[in-house]
Formats: structure tokens, sequence, C-alpha cells
């Protein structure tokens, strides 16, 4: 369920950013600023749960675009799609960087349906996050809201992904974020590098030459084979990765799996 097409938060990295061109939008600056609001999402919603050949199945949102992005601030399509999975028997799994979650969390406490939640959160330093991702709740708020949703009685898994190579892949960013995450009281993580498909690639390439241009390079080498990293940074960014998720306590059930390589 995607509320909102395309995403106010802006990320450098978002591999969604392709999907506006479908509506004939750019996938860079109208990507973000050009959002497609569902406003009727909860009616049409219902008609769907109610009609004879649906079956029950868990309801995925946030795996596109942010469901809590600004526009969810003035528009409040959220609690009425809640409502209407909860009075279905409909269990709901969400993703989100946005804050506003917490407005909804006892919503979700009360749905007595099965409920998922995780926090997006793969950038620690401040200076870099506000390059990176420029609409989003800074790297403390959103530890504070994996905080609030603890507190609410909810497990939280953390999505630190995606990484970046060279910028957010070392050992001392990833423990420090690892160390925070832990602090806040998520229940797992789930780490995994940048995949830099379609029309996300020239765009992050773009911000990378005017960011770091001595990164330009290296980037290039790395994808140079498409939009995959390669398995031996891969398999290295597991081996650093590995032994933090392990100390922090980190390695609870999966909210989800990093994306399948093609074959």
């Amino acid at each position: 369920i995607n509320p909102y097409r395309g995403c106010e938060h802006g990320c450098v990295y978002c591999f969604a950013r392709p999907s506006h061109a479908y509506l004939g939008f750019s996938p860079g600056l109208d990507f973000e600023t050009q959002i497609m609001v569902k406003r009727n999402a909860a009616t049409l919603l219902r008609q769907e749960l109610s009609s004879r050949g649906y079956r029950v199945a868990t309801m995925n949102m946030g795996t596109n675009t942010d469901p809590y992005q600004r526009a969810e601030g003035r528009y409040a399509l959220m609690p009425g799609i809640i409502a209407a999975l909860r009075d279905s028997g409909t269990g709901m799994s969400i993703l989100t960087k946005g804050t506003l979650l917490r407005r909804d969390l006892p919503l979700l406490v009360d749905a007595e349906v099965p409920v998922s939640v995780a926090v997006s959160l793969a950038v620690g330093d401040a200076d870099l996050h506000r390059d990176l991702e420029p609409g989003t709740p800074t790297p403390a708020a959103r530890l504070e809201l994996i905080t609030a949703i603890r507190d609410a009685g909810l497990d939280c898994h953390v999505m630190v992904a995606p990484v970046l190579p060279y910028l957010t892949d070392s050992v001392a960013h990833l423990d420090d974020l690892l160390a925070r995450v832990s602090a806040a009281g998520a229940t797992g993580v789930t780490v995994f590098g940048l995949h830099l498909r379609g029309a996300t690639r020239p765009w992050f390439m773009e911000w990378l030459a005017r960011a770091r241009p001595d990164l330009v390079g290296p980037y290039r080498r790395l994808y140079r084979r498409g939009a995959y990293l390669p398995e031996e940074y891969r398999r290295t960014l597991r081996e650093r990765a590995a032994p933090l998720v392990a100390r922090y306590g980190l390695g609870g059930r999966q909210h989800q799996p990093e994306p399948p390589l093609p074959t």
C-alpha cells in the first residue's frame, strides 16, 4: 500500500525514484516535489478488503515511498488505512523514516492484528545526513522514535540500509550507529549495501560529483557491472557488520531481508 507517490524525504539514493517516471514526472526534483496523494486510499482499501476474492495476508507499507513523509501531517491517510486493515483482520508491516508514526502508535498497539514496525536509519553522521536525506527527520529524532515504539510495547526493527561505500561503511561509523540503535531499544537490524538501479544511478552520481568528486572513480569501478555491489564488497560489509550486530544484541528476527540479486 502506497498512499503517496513521490517522496518529500528527497534521499539522494532512493531506489523508488524511477517509479515516478511512470506518471510522466522526472525521477529527480519532481520525485521530491510533485507528490501524488491518494486521498481515497482508505475507502478503496476497505472495498478491496471486503471483496469475495480477498484472502487475508500481511499488507506492507513503506517498501516504496514513505507513508509518514511530511504530506501525511496534512492529509492524515494512515489512520484510515490502519483502521481498514484492523477491521478486516489484516496484519500490517510498516517501514518509515518519519517520526509522525508516533501519532499512530495507539492505533497500532490496539489493532489486535499482527503489527510489524521498522525504522530506516542508515546515516549516523549529522552533516552527511543533511546532504543525503535533506527532507528526513534527523538521526537523533529517529532514535527517539525507536524508543517511543518500544515504550509503546511494540518491537522495532531498524534498517541500517543502504550502507554507502566509502561514506558510511567504516567500522567506526557502523559501530557508532549500531551502538546508538541498540541504546534506543531496537530489537534487531538489517544491514546491506547501496543498490543503484535505473534513474537513481545518474541522480546519485551527480550528487557524488558535487559532494565527493574523489569518490566518483571508486564508485564507477564498484558498480561497473550493474546496479549491485560485487560479492567481494558485500562479503566485506557482512564481515564488518556481523560482530557489531552480535556485540549490541541486534540479531533479532529480520524485518525484511536484503533484496536478492538477479540470476
